[in-house]
């Protein structure tokens, strides 16, 4: 039986086709492709774990001192630093091998997290911290997972991508449930910057899985995928990232998209924090300002909000994700989050609260981690290998930290000179998914484009 087979011949275990048929469940994996997609699945889990663990950190350490406000501001020092990050990822990814390119790029991000822990140690104020730490994480928490996937879509073709993508972001979506209720119940207990060294930690271990599922992928090469494994082990061609995307209809639109998704996430994500900021001074009093209380009261209500979207994200992930690309494939799959976005800021904007905000976003967030991020890795296993890296990592740090850069410009126009009610900035949102569903339709286009070249 074919399904039976692994790339050798030889019938496969016994245990690893019960895995599979279990697994069918969610997607269809073969027995013999098993092994690499359970590493890679464990993979993503901890990456998004790990991530957990620091992202409600963040708002604890920004918010204890700064307005809501600020948040929106930072995107654009962001945005800056993501113009270096890309150019030396793209140099030090024409230099080096792929599973080299993830061992220094993740090595670099621990030492990161190590000296904001000194820095912690030597007495560096909270209000300059949480400015740096949130400047720092808006490229971490882009850069690492889009290697990631990079790494994944250099691994897979375009029929193999569909079946095992949704099995891998299943990862994913368990560690962004599983990682703000272990932080939530850390956070009381090691405070902020036990949680920066518990992910380093985190980071040290998925560096060893990524060497094991690079020496697995070259192994099955060898032994008879007719893929050419010489390649895999190769630095990528010289190129930039930027120059990838504009040189691509299909890679400019999807930038663009990105790009305004993410300005109207970061601007509903401010009303939210702002909302909740609030919250928390009544409840604490104006003079706890910079406090450790209003750190920790606001990393665990971060924390909570966050779990609920994860959850929302699993289910999906579980039940839908997979089913999806069956029913109407990837391009199609990319307009099911703006349509929910729509209905969402559309209702928002005619009468907002914290409460309703927070199921907005969680769903928001849900549909997007799980549904959205598969979809959005999933448009490049059509594309070439260059672009599977240098483009995907410019598209998903620079573009994104646009959209935030965009979002800054928006809250600073709505509050300082506006005066923007929170039903005013959700008006706006829901105008913005108008265009993201335009772009959704043009990618469609090129990816059908796409796929019929390659046939051909």
């Amino acid at each position: 039986m074919k399904d039976a087979e692994d790339p050798s011949g030889t019938a496969a275990p016994a245990a690893a086709q019960a895995a599979a048929r279990v697994l069918r469940i969610l997607t269809f994996v073969r027995p013999e492709e098993l092994t690499k997609a359970l590493l890679l699945t464990l993979n993503s889990f901890l990456i998004i774990f790990g991530y957990y663990q620091i992202k409600a950190v963040r708002e604890g350490l920004l918010l204890a001192a700064h307005s809501a406000s600020v948040k929106s501001y930072l995107a654009i020092p962001q945005a800056v630093l993501l113009v270096f990050v890309i150019w030396g990822f793209a140099k030090l990814a024409s230099k080096v091998p792929r599973h080299l390119l993830i061992t220094w790029v993740t090595l670099f991000c621990i030492s990161n997290l190590l000296i904001f822990d000194l820095l912690n140690l030597a007495g560096v104020s909270v209000s300059i911290l949480g400015i740096a730490f949130f400047i720092w994480i808006g490229m971490y928490n882009q850069m690492i997972p889009a290697q990631f996937w990079g790494f994944a879509n250099d691994i897979y073709d375009e029929e193999q991508g569909k079946r095992i993508f949704p099995l891998i972001a299943l990862g994913a979506s368990l560690g962004g449930v599983s990682g703000p209720l272990v932080a939530r119940k850390l956070i009381p207990v090691f405070g902020s910057y036990g949680m920066i060294l518990t992910t380093a930690g985190i980071l040290g271990f998925t560096i060893l899985l990524s060497w094991a599922i690079h020496r697995l992928d070259l192994r099955e090469d060898r032994e008879g995928t007719g893929r050419p494994a010489e390649s895999k082990a190769s630095p990528l061609l010289p190129s930039g990232g930027f120059r990838l995307i504009f040189k691509s209809r299909y890679l400019l639109y999807i930038a663009l998209m990105i790009g305004l998704y993410n300005f109207i996430n970061a601007l509903g994500e401010f009303m939210f924090s702002d909302l909740q900021q609030k919250m928390a001074l009544r409840e604490l009093g104006t003079a706890a300002t910079g406090s450790v209380a209003l750190q920790n009261a606001i990393g665990t209500a971060f924390a909570g909000y966050q779990s609920l979207g994860n959850t929302i994200g699993l289910g999906i992930q579980l039940v839908l994700v997979s089913r999806i690309f069956r029913w109407v494939g990837v391009a199609g799959a990319l307009l099911f989050l703006p349509v929910i976005a729509l209905g969402g800021y559309g209702y928002a904007a005619f009468g907002a609260s914290l409460v309703l905000l927070k199921w907005i976003k969680a769903v928001e967030n849900g549909t997007d981690y799980s549904l959205m991020k598969t979809t959005r890795s999933a448009l490049f296993l059509v594309t070439r290998r260059e672009e599977k890296y240098k483009a995907q990592a410019a598209i998903e740090t620079f573009f994104v930290r646009a959209g935030d850069a965009l979002c800054a410009g928006v809250v600073w126009a709505g509050t300082a000179a506006l005066s923007f009610s929170m039903e005013g900035f959700a008006a706006v949102n829901a105008a913005g998914v108008g265009l993201w569903i335009f772009l959704c339709v043009l990618i469609a286009r090129e990816h059908r484009r796409k796929k019929a070249a390659a046939r051909e």
